[in-house]
């Protein structure tokens, strides 16, 4: 477990806070909360992607504190900086995807019950997921959830079926805690930038890259076959027309024009069943938007400040 690294070009923004948290099954996830100057709109709780990690955020964080929000966050379990589920530390496994809600439970019970209010999420892909299975379940705190290329379905499956299949089947065998086929304990962000789904700007991914290489304990490498397997039982429940319907909470949804790694037709159909929704798509973005050009972002910030407005407490 990591406290938060600081690099050159990625500064630990002002006033930060982290600290790590027991879940109700006894795993440690680490959590940071970073105030804004002076007198709080309300409290961002931001929810990040599969292999990533606080640190990442820094600059989106900033960019929340600058807009009058006090910001909060944690790490899954079993990536960044949070205890991991298996002794190989390159492997962000979980059985089930409602394990990642026990981190969820115990964050908005002992960090989110202490910030202002009121409360918004931001969550990407991965995190974004575990945020519409918490709102099917019940009534999320959050008046208003922000999410970035939700992981509704992968990309590019050319066989969808039989990709189910074989997670299930090796799963069932015994193999979960395995790479999947032809995976390997090497993160993206130790790759070459030119070969990366993430982002089209090279100034981010090296500095992404650069807090990685100088401490790779913070990053996984390609998922697990149980891993997998969670998240197809997770998607498949997606598909169903009344999943979105019991959804409540007024949300905006975000999709990257270039896309590689989630499906913009799945996002679309979802979204197309919920009750209070938008859809936005930013043409020219790969999958991880808050880590684009500029230009792009600003597509999104734009978005947001319409969108989250926030309020000053009485």
């Amino acid at each position: 477990m990591i406290n938060l690294v600081a690099t050159t070009d990625n500064p630990v923004p002002e006033g930060a806070r982290s600290f790590f948290l027991q879940a109700r099954d006894g795993r440690h996830v680490r959590v940071a909360v970073f105030p804004c100057a002076g007198r709080a709109r309300g409290t961002v709780a931001l929810f990040q992607g599969h292999n990533e990690f606080i640190e990442k955020y820094f600059e989106t964080i900033e960019d929340l504190r600058r807009r009058g929000f006090d910001v909060a966050t944690l790490d899954w379990r079993g990536q960044g900086g949070s205890e991991r589920e298996l002794e190989d530390p390159r492997k962000g496994h979980v059985d089930d995807f409602a394990d990642y809600q026990l981190d969820l439970e115990v964050f908005l019970a002992e960090v989110m019950t202490e910030r202002p209010q009121p409360w918004f999420a931001l969550a990407h892909s991965m995190g974004a997921a575990i945020m519409l299975d918490m709102a099917n379940a019940a009534r999320p705190p959050f008046q208003r959830m922000a999410l970035v290329a939700p992981m509704i379905d992968l990309a590019n499956l050319h066989f969808p079926s039989g990709a189910r299949w074989l997670a299930e089947t090796l799963d069932m065998m015994g193999l979960g805690g395995m790479y999947i086929p032809l995976g390997r304990g090497v993160s993206i962000l130790e790759r070459p930038f030119e070969q990366n789904r993430l982002t089209t700007d090279p100034v981010r991914f090296a500095r992404n890259a650069a807090i990685v290489t100088q401490t790779p304990e913070l990053i996984i490498g390609d998922p697990t076959i149980g891993w997998v397997n969670a998240a197809f039982r997770l998607m498949g429940r997606f598909v169903a027309p009344e999943y979105p319907r019991r959804i409540r909470t007024p949300i905006l949804t975000f999709t990257c024009g270039r896309e590689e790694i989630v499906s913009n037709n799945a996002i679309e159909r979802f979204v197309s069943n919920l009750n209070n929704a938008s859809l936005i798509t930013v043409q020219g973005a790969k999958h991880e938007l808050l880590m684009e050009r500029d230009p792009l972002r600003e597509q999104f910030w734009r978005a947001f400040d319409a969108f989250i407005p926030g309020e000053m407490q009485a």
